[in-house]
């Protein structure tokens, strides 16, 4: 990795000399090369794709994103993850309110009073696309669908999806709820870090009670992805006519998890398979920071030593393509009138990790060392000297 700092001194002609060597690697850095987080435009048959990576949402291919589309049943995704997220035990039983019996579309046929736990409707919800779940869930979380839609769009809005409005739990068709496929795939990323949802997400069949019967519910999974590749888990389809065959789809592989929104896409599964494949091919999880990694020293007013060292006490990941890595710069800032005494770990500024002159992470700069504050000699060694 390139470091454009490595020590920060009050020395007139180190700084200049920094300067200069920055100047240097910034004027080389600038390539005719597609920045990573700065997401690839390409061909798509959806109306709208974005394909991002989970932890840090870094955007790797993107079409029309922010156009607001319907999203059909993906809208289950941030359902299930309000529900998980507003429930306090998920194996609590509940009745089935009178509401959710009979809804258009998928279903589980749920009956009208029947006993069900919460995780089952949720398996039925995300496995099987039950509208009659979702109508279930919304109205045992918050007691209508109103309100339940009020709490998607508060959640929603948490995350960062700003251009998207949902007016149900299920994704039926409504002029008033729409999302952007990038808007959805932020809410799946942050979905997909619930260990509940993951789980639930890939899973390829479920068993659940069904009351008045002597043989279970068998709930299977309608993404195709979990039966045909090793590294598919998640998350979600969805079609009505308005909005068309819309998908998200998920899969990991090398420690990397990427998810992939298409909206009103024929070839759906295909289409997504391709996406997340090619992510794997271009993209490799690298370390940008260290544990204790050290990035020079800084001057603390009334310390022993003068000086201290700073660096970052955290480990960071980002996805980047194959030679990116050493094209990595650093740009430091620094706090002002930092005085001893300070602890190990206390903030002294921020370090910025620039790839090509953009930034792609920021991260908080802290004293790896306790500092000391000078004693009545040190002062009195100060006047001397």
């Amino acid at each position: 990795m390139k470091i454009s700092q490595n020590k920060i001194l009050k020395n007139t002609a180190v700084f200049t000399l920094f300067a200069l060597i920055v100047v240097a690697l910034v004027a080389t850095s600038f390539k005719a090369f597609t920045y990573s987080a700065h997401a690839e435009n390409i061909g798509s048959s959806a109306q709208g794709m974005v394909t991002m990576e989970v932890k840090t949402k870094t955007v790797f291919y993107q079409k029309n994103p922010h156009k607001k589309l319907p999203m059909a049943s993906t809208t289950k995704i941030l359902t299930a993850l309000a529900v998980i997220e507003n429930t306090l035990d998920l194996n609590k039983k509940v009745k089935v309110p009178k509401e959710a019996v009979g809804v258009e579309g998928s279903s589980i046929y749920l009956q009208n009073g029947e006993e069900l736990s919460i995780l089952d409707l949720l398996y039925g919800l995300m496995l099987q696309s039950g509208n009659d779940c979702a109508t279930a869930l919304a109205i045992v979380t918050s007691g209508t669908v109103e309100k339940f839609s009020a709490l998607m769009n508060e959640t929603a809005r948490k995350m960062g999806a700003e251009n998207s409005n949902f007016t149900n739990p299920h994704g039926l068709h409504d002029d008033n709820h729409f999302t952007t496929a990038y808007d959805l795939a932020l809410i799946s990323a942050y979905a997909l870090e619930n260990e509940i949802f993951a789980e639930i997400s890939k899973s390829k069949k479920h068993t659940a009670p069904w009351e008045g019967r002597d043989y279970p519910r068998v709930i299977n999974n309608k993404n195709k992805l979990l039966h045909r590749y090793d590294w598919a888990d998640g998350v979600k389809t969805g079609f009505t006519k308005k909005a068309g065959r819309c998908f998200v789809g998920s899969g990991t592989k090398d420690g990397m998890q990427v998810v992939s929104v298409v909206i009103n896409c024929g070839p759906m599964f295909e289409e997504t398979a391709n996406l997340i494949s090619r992510s794997f091919n271009e993209y490799k999880m690298e370390q940008i920071f260290y544990p204790a990694q050290e990035f020079g020293f800084t001057k603390v007013e009334n310390s022993k030593n003068e000086t201290t060292r700073i660096g970052v006490v955290c480990q960071k990941l980002f996805p980047l393509r194959d030679g990116q890595k050493s094209e990595l710069t650093h740009k430091i800032t620094l706090d002002e009138n930092l005085k001893a005494p300070m602890n190990a770990g206390d903030k002294v500024g921020v370090i910025e990790v620039l790839l090509y002159g953009k930034v792609i992470a920021t991260e908080t700069l802290v004293t790896l060392d306790d500092v000391q504050s000078k004693n009545i000699w040190d002062r009195l060694k100060d006047i001397i000297d």
